[in-house]
């Protein structure tokens, strides 16, 4: 799955254009610093007048007074989709009239999300028709508790993505190069800022796109097209939170929640910066970190973070392959190799279709990421993939762990 948000290159159906390497690059680091002045479950402000202490009442009764709420996450942090439940709980006692929209769906899945709330799926068929596995591909159990929240208070989901494969038109040929019509309804995005751009290339340099001389070249087309990629789904997900605001407005406004990967909010560059181009100006942007992190990196990130114990050193994550695959009616391809990746080692390509992983034959996205996950490290996974006309012997190689 990919990493998070904002953002880790391991296995998983997040298209090349993620956010989901942000973190890695830009984001707070979980490791003790010299300068670390965060201590587990508290709230800080991080406006840019500094960090400081905050009560969390008071960030909540804040946030409970704008239109827009954006709640970041890393897609496969568990205690940071805790964090999001108890804040969407928090929120909805303050004001109980409220819409959660989420970037994990695209749009054409509208219809799903109004019958799960509606009590007509089971969540079996709520994940199957909306087609989970191959959309999004993080595992569901960290996400449902979010839906059952907003199903059984009752509250309206709306779905904030677009279809991965417009974004990657976008980033192959370009805003202008994309018809309209295959736009889904999105309207030109705001320029972004300079520090966006700065952002936005420091995580450019880690695709393979920008190998070769022409390709690092930060005014050149592949990057630029890379930017409208990044934009153009910023400007999808503030659409559906400000068309979410509109249909609200009367005497009882809802209060609009999206949850969506950090990336997409740090320092008000991304979907921040869009709602205000759409007139939506009064928007609140909390951010999970992790406790006895550099807090030199946090002023201006958000309204307000909170603090997450860093998991203990006998709790690894999960093996990272490095790539990142698609379902299609071939089969499960790769649609990304990760520089200097373990799948890089191993001699994957995009291209390559799965055929068996670790001895077993592949179906679907899942069986190729419960295999990774499975993998004990420092021990060797024979995969056989499709080239072309031909079918290829590799094996992965895991480290052992440090």
């Amino acid at each position: 799955m990919p990493q998070p948000s904002h953002k880790r290159p391991g296995v998983g159906r997040t298209p090349r254009y993620a956010l989901a390497i942000v973190a890695a690059v830009l984001g707070f680091c979980g490791s003790a610093q010299a300068n670390s002045c965060l201590k587990p479950s508290g709230w800080y402000a991080t406006g840019r007048d500094g960090v400081r202490p905050a009560q969390g009442s008071d960030v909540l009764a804040d946030m409970a007074r704008r239109q827009v709420v954006l709640l970041g996450e890393q897609h496969d942090s568990a205690d940071d989709h805790a964090w999001q439940l108890a804040t969407l709980g928090a929120l909805h006692l303050l004001h109980p009239k409220m819409v959660i929209g989420f970037e994990a769906f695209p749009r054409r899945t509208q219809p799903l999300l109004d019958a799960w709330i509606a009590g007509k799926l089971s969540e079996r068929q709520f994940l199957e028709r909306s087609d989970w596995a191959g959309v999004w591909g993080f595992p569901p159990g960290l996400y449902l508790p979010l839906f059952r929240f907003a199903r059984i208070n009752g509250i309206p989901m709306r779905a904030l993505n677009v279809d991965h494969k417009l974004i990657q038109a976008i980033s192959d040929k370009g805003w202008d190069a994309v018809p309209a019509s295959q736009k889904e309804g999105v309207t030109r995005p705001a320029s972004p800022s300079r520090a966006y751009l700065d952002d936005l290339f420091k995580v450019y340099q880690l695709h393979p796109e920008a190998r070769g001389p022409q390709g690092a070249r930060r005014n050149g087309p592949k990057f630029l097209h890379f930017v409208e990629s990044q934009t153009t789904w910023d400007r999808a997900m503030a659409q559906g939170l400000a068309e979410a605001v509109r249909a609200s407005a009367g005497g009882d406004n809802a209060l609009v929640v999206g949850i969506m990967g950090s990336g997409h909010i740090r320092y008000g560059h991304g979907v921040a910066h869009q709602l205000r181009d759409l007139g939506i100006r009064s928007v609140g942007m909390l951010l999970p970190v992790r406790a006895g992190g550099d807090c030199s990196k946090l002023d201006g990130i958000a309204d307000a973070v909170f603090a997450i114990s860093t998991p203990p050193p006998s709790a690894p994550p999960p093996p990272r392959l490095g790539v990142r695959i698609e379902q299609t009616k071939d089969g499960v391809g790769v649609v990304e190799v990760v520089k200097g990746s373990l799948a890089e080692k191993t001699g994957l390509r995009a291209g390559d279709r799965f055929v068996s992983i670790a001895g077993a034959a592949v179906a679907g996205v899942d069986d190729v990421i419960r295999a990774v996950h499975q993998q004990p490290a420092g021990t060797w996974m024979p995969m056989r993939v499709r080239r072309g006309e031909q079918e290829i012997e590799l094996v992965a190689k895991f480290p052992p762990r440090q």
